[in-house]
């Protein structure tokens, strides 16, 4: 065999395995999806939810331990709300101080729930370029809207989306550093209780749990 011949060999058999090789690569990494969208998946905010809607009412949504939704004119801690992704575009609100879900009903009413409903309690978030969010019942198509503050013989407002503006809450607070562990007692059995000199190996009955 000549020269030329064992280069095309050795070359032949070089190329299966960088093939094998790459594809072990391509394999172990796979390229990342790119979309914005996907990005939102687990994603937990804290919010107010605060509407200055033409519905006669300009207040922050609050859920109250009753399970009735009605709107604060200022924020308190039932009306801190945690947003949270479920899938791109749409999310579950949860209000902080009394753990329910904010749901809706067929008749478009809102209420509290101890329990997560897919079908009540899970709502599509639409941003708006102003800044404010309209949110919608994924499985009903119905508005999410406060109930009005109060009666009013003006004709009704019309019906269309109501907005929101998320506005953030207060940041929470940092963990407490963890608690440095007192020194342990003295060996009052050792030849060296405080450790002086050396590692002790003896160690009395009255420190023994």
């Amino acid at each position: 065999m000549g020269w030329d011949g064992a280069k095309f060999k050795h070359l032949g058999l070089r190329v299966p395995v960088l093939a094998v090789l790459l594809l072990g690569t391509c394999q172990a990494h796979p390229i990342p999806d790119s979309s914005p969208l996907l990005q939102f998946g687990g994603q937990v905010r804290q919010r107010y939810l605060y509407t200055d809607d033409a519905q006669e009412t300009e207040a922050h949504l609050e859920i109250r331990a009753d399970g009735t939704v009605v709107g604060a004119a200022r924020q308190s801690p039932e009306s801190l709300l945690e947003l949270k992704a479920l899938k791109p575009g749409v999310i579950q609100i949860l209000g902080v101080k009394t753990s329910r879900f904010l749901c809706q009903g067929p008749d478009g009413k809102l209420y509290g729930s101890l329990h997560f409903d897919p079908k009540a309690c899970s709502f599509r978030e639409l941003l708006l370029e102003d800044g404010y969010n309209v949110y919608q019942s994924e499985t009903l198509g119905l508005p999410l809207r406060l109930p009005p503050q109060r009666s009013s013989n003006r004709a009704p407002a019309p019906r269309g989306p109501a907005r929101f503006l998320p506005l953030p809450g207060l940041p929470q607070a940092p963990p407490d550093p963890p608690g440095i562990l007192a020194p342990e007692p003295p060996d009052v059995g050792s030849s060296d209780p405080l450790s002086m000199v050396g590692p002790s190996y003896g160690r009395s009955p009255s420190y023994t749990s």
